[in-house]
Parts: C-alpha cells; sequence; structure tokens
C-alpha cells in the first residue's frame, strides 16, 4: 500500500493504479487508519480520497444559526411529544438532555472506547475481521471493498441484543462499561419508541409490541486526526438502515445532516444524546414517509481522534420472517402505501451488499 510518512515525498499515482490490490494491502496490515496516523503518514493514500463534488461544503453553513431540536425528557407532556413529532417530521434529528444516562457513565464509556483503539495492534488484531456474524467485528469501513472512496474510520462493534456476547468475549478495555451504557440505552430507547408512537397518534406500547426495540447493535468508531481532511470523510452521506439511532459523540464534532439540501454542523451538546430516525421505522418505511430518515455525513478533521457511540435498535442480519410495512393506521385513500413489505434481514442485506454509496436503500423498496 502506498503512503508517505512524514520523512516521504507525497506518492505517485500512476495510470495503471491497481486500487483493489491498494485495499487488499491495507486491510492485511489489520492495523486500521490509526495505523496510519501512527506512523506518521502526511498524505493519505489514494484509497482514501473522495471526488471533489463528494467533498463539496456549502459556503453560506454558518451563516444559517441553524440547530437541530434540543428536547429536555425531565418531564414527559404534550408539549414534549409535538417537539418530538416536529423534530422527526422535520428534521429526522434532535437531541436529548435529562435523558436518564448519567454524565458519568457516559463520559466513561467514550474514555473505555478511547482507550480500546490505543491499544498496540497485535491486541486489536484479535477482533479484526470482515465476518460480521462474529461476536466483535473490528475493522475499516465495513465496505472498504465495495465503495468508492475509503472513509477515514475504524470501527468495532457488537450486537448487545437480544443475544448479547458472553461478558469474556468483550473486548477486556471497555467490557463493563459497554455492558452496563448498553442495559441504559435499551432502557432510553423504550421511551422513544413510546414518545415516538404517541407522536403519529398510536399507542405508546405500538412500536414495542412490533419488535423494534427487539436489538441492539453497538458500534464504537474511532476517527483519528487526517493530515488532509480537505480530501477525504469520516463517514459518506447515508441513512441509518434500523428502526431508530443514539449517538454519543465527543467534544470534537463533526457530524452533519443535509436539511434543505445544504450540510449542517450538528455540535456536540455536553450530556446531550443525538437520536435520528432510521429507514426502518417511522423513517419512511412504517411511517409513509410522515417521519424522515435523513441523510448525514462525518467530515475529517485535523484534531482527533475523535470517538463516537452509535447504537442502532434493529435485529439486522440476524434471520426473521417478521414483516414490516407501512402501518394501516396511517394510510387512507389519499395517503397510500409507499413502501413494499420487507423484513430487517432483507432490508439490511441489501443495505449492506451496496454499502455507503450515497444512494438511500429505501428506494429499492419503493412501489
Amino acid at each position: 500500500m502506498t503512503a508517505t510518512s512524514s520523512s516521504e515525498a507525497a506518492p505517485t499515482i500512476e495510470s495503471n493504479y491497481d486500487r483493489l490490490s491498494e485495499l487488499k494491502a491495507f486491510d492485511e496490515t489489520k492495523a486500521g487508519v490509526k495505523g496510519l496516523v501512527d506512523a506518521g503518514i502526511q498524505k493519505i493514500p489514494q484509497i482514501f480520497i473522495h471526488p471533489p463534488d463528494i467533498l463539496a461544503k456549502n459556503a453560506n453553513i454558518k451563516n444559517m444559526h441553524f440547530t437541530i431540536p434540543i428536547i429536555d425528557l425531565e418531564s414527559i407532556d404534550k408539549e414534549v411529544i409535538d417537539k418530538v413529532r416536529y423534530a422527526s417530521e422535520t428534521y429526522g434529528f434532535f437531541q436529548v438532555v435529562n435523558h436518564g444516562i448519567p454524565v458519568s457513565v457516559l463520559g466513561e464509556m467514550l474514555n473505555r472506547v478511547r482507550r480500546f483503539y490505543e491499544q498496540d495492534t497485535e491486541v486489536k488484531k484479535q477482533f479484526y475481521t470482515r465476518d460480521v456474524t462474529k461476536k466483535v467485528v473490528y475493522n475499516t469501513n465495513f465496505d472498504l471493498f465495495s465503495a468508492p472512496a475509503a472513509n477515514w474510520r475504524d470501527t468495532f462493534f457488537c450486537f448487545m441484543a437480544p443475544y448479547p456476547p458472553n461478558p469474556e468475549e468483550l473486548p477486556a478495555a471497555c467490557r463493563d462499561i459497554q455492558i452496563e451504557y448498553s442495559k441504559q440505552v435499551m432502557r432510553l430507547g423504550s421511551s422513544l419508541f413510546g414518545l415516538l408512537a404517541e407522536a403519529l397518534g398510536l399507542k405508546t406500547s405500538h412500536f414495542t409490541n412490533m419488535g423494534c426495540n427487539d436489538g441492539l447493535a453497538v458500534v464504537c468508531h474511532c476517527y483519528p486526526q487526517c493530515p488532509q481532511p480537505e480530501l477525504t470523510l469520516g463517514a459518506s452521506k447515508h441513512t441509518d438502515d434500523g428502526f431508530l439511532t443514539v449517538l454519543l459523540q465527543d467534544h470534537i464534532g463533526g457530524l452533519q445532516i443535509l436539511h434543505q439540501d445544504q450540510w449542517i454542523d450538528v455540535p456536540p451538546v455536553p450530556g446531550a444524546l443525538t437520536v435520528n430516525i432510521g429507514d426502518l421505522l417511522q423513517a419512511s418505511l412504517i411511517s409513509n414517509d410522515r417521519f424522515k430518515s435523513v441523510e448525514h455525513r462525518v467530515v475529517a478533521n485535523h484534531e482527533g481522534p475523535r470517538v463516537s457511540v452509535a447504537c442502532f435498535f434493529s435485529t439486522s442480519l440476524m434471520p426473521s420472517s417478521k414483516l414490516y410495512a407501512p402501518i394501516e393506521e396511517l394510510l387512507s385513500e389519499d395517503s397510500p402505501p409507499k413502501y413494499r413489505e420487507t423484513t430487517v434481514e432483507e432490508y439490511v442485506s441489501y443495505s449492506y451488499s451496496k454499502g455507503l454509496d450515497g444512494v438511500s436503500p429505501l428506494l429499492h423498496f419503493k412501489l
């Protein structure tokens, strides 16, 4: 793989550049993006360079004075439900405070994720795999070999519900706090699903009864400092393929959402969690376009490493015959179903196969 250290000249990309060989060579190191940074590179490898039109930023972002809604969950009433409805219909994103998870737990979760990535490569290698059926999966870009360009990000993840790994199967660096944090997020998720159901005029238990909070994937990202952030992304434009996502991010930031054709920063709020609607729930499939699954991305940064923990409510690739389709109570002659029914497994399998190519998987399921 071609990369330069601080004492080397910039790499020259030949006209017969063999991208597949470069990808294989990088993946075989099992050191991830952090391994490149630890080696002191000053020029990012060609496999991470995105086309200029994909990287384009909006010059007037800072002039919009835009912030996504921040919703206080300390006391649930009609006003809170109305705020959740407005945020889900308009932005697809909102932040929650007084959510019931102690700040100390949030901080410890981020610290332990950081500790995992700070370990020697040889320690982390035991978890490095592209087999998503493993209990714990650590790698760089799940779609490394299918995406148009690689993202400047390393990830480890595991499913903490409905069938969590045995504690000893989790990385020792974050084992105890990962178990505790997952339990707390599951409780918060039940509350959020209740609020979202009420926001649609349904019974509080509607989405819980549908099994929307049966599964939880805990995905821990590391975005190392990047010597050329203007050439790459931390995460390409995408929507989330689960039911609901709860994001914990550190102070560095980098998350952006696409709102009215503008990329808008979602700055971290101390003690808050960011919630976004996924494709499979009120997103577009079940709410029939009432709530929005919004495209978002993560920009690369000179500062780092940035760490985040995204908790996806989904049973993902686990075998399931349960079908999901637009909710009958939300349909009418004037609002017919817009999407065909599907299983979580089918939807996520399709999403995995296409990778983060910037095109929503929902289009494949549209009637």
